[in-house]
């Protein structure tokens, strides 16, 4: 079979293009969440999304509508329960999220449909149908230009919100304007690799660029170009193996990030042993 084989076909340079976009967004979003501290925060609403999707099909919602309530409703139950609590914010993520998941998985097992719900879990970025993609480049395009326009403010508050605070910052807006944008990376990423794999390019592209640099500008840079190009390679990779699309992607993302880890430890040697 050729190498160039898989762009004769429209549907894989369509996946191709998808897997790009998806790719910068989550990789933008992902150095946010790393500087914060926040992928299981990333895990909890990924999963959490699940009711409010099924939800939405059963009224006869757009999904994505559905995923983005539910996820904002997922941040909201945390944040009101750590508030009104004492228990530690990661152990009130796991009770939220695993108890949205369970419900999503009880609605998720009775609904009769000839809609393929299944893809919503495990992503089909090789079938992503026209109303889909444009929910995805809408959801994308709004995400990265909100982050564009507030990305100073969020870094600041992400690394320093007691400096950001002191500055007359609206952290309690960051705060929820960021986990807005973490609901609606999810909306757009859940048609190419679905909800339990999004997590994945929520956190890797993000801790794969850290290894490298120590400057946030550059470590976008990094993570959005090492993100788009396991997207590329795992579509590319699955058409031949016949494997999940999405594993691949997420696959690929991870060696990076092995590869990204031994540079760094390579470098590290250099230095120590200069001789």
């Amino acid at each position: 079979m050729s190498w160039l084989a898989p762009f004769q076909y429209p549907f894989m340079v369509e996946a191709l293009l998808v897997s790009a976009l998806v790719g910068v967004v989550c990789a933008v979003l992902s150095c946010y969440l790393v500087l914060k501290g926040w992928s299981l925060m990333g895990d909890a609403i990924s999963h959490a999304v699940l009711p409010g999707v099924v939800l939405a099909h059963l009224c006869g919602l757009p999904l994505a509508v559905g995923a983005f309530a539910a996820g904002l409703s997922c941040a909201l139950g945390i944040g009101w329960i750590r508030s009104c609590t004492r228990i530690k914010e990661d152990t009130v993520m796991g009770i939220v999220f695993t108890g949205m998941f369970a419900s999503g998985l009880v609605l998720f097992t009775k609904v009769r449909t000839e809609a393929h719900l299944n893809h919503i879990l495990f992503g089909n970025i090789l079938g992503v149908e026209g109303d889909d993609l444009v929910q995805t480049v809408v959801a994308s395009v709004l995400t990265l230009a909100v982050v564009l326009v507030r990305r100073r403010d969020l870094m600041l508050f992400c690394f320093d919100p007691a400096h950001a605070r002191a500055i007359g910052l609206s952290t309690r807006m960051l705060h929820y304007l960021l986990l807005a944008l973490l609901s609606g990376t999810i909306v757009a990423s859940m048609q190419a690799v679905g909800i339990l794999l999004v997590v994945a390019m929520l956190v890797t592209p993000g801790c794969t660029a850290r290894l490298l640099t120590d400057r946030f500008d550059r470590m976008l840079v990094l993570a959005s170009a090492s993100s788009v190009l396991a997207g590329c390679l795992g579509v590319y990779v699955s058409f031949f193996i016949n494997g999940s699309t999405g594993a691949c992607i997420v696959l690929a993302q991870a060696a990076l990030f092995a590869l990204a880890l031994l540079w760094r430890r390579a470098g590290v040697r250099r230095r120590a042993h200069p001789d």
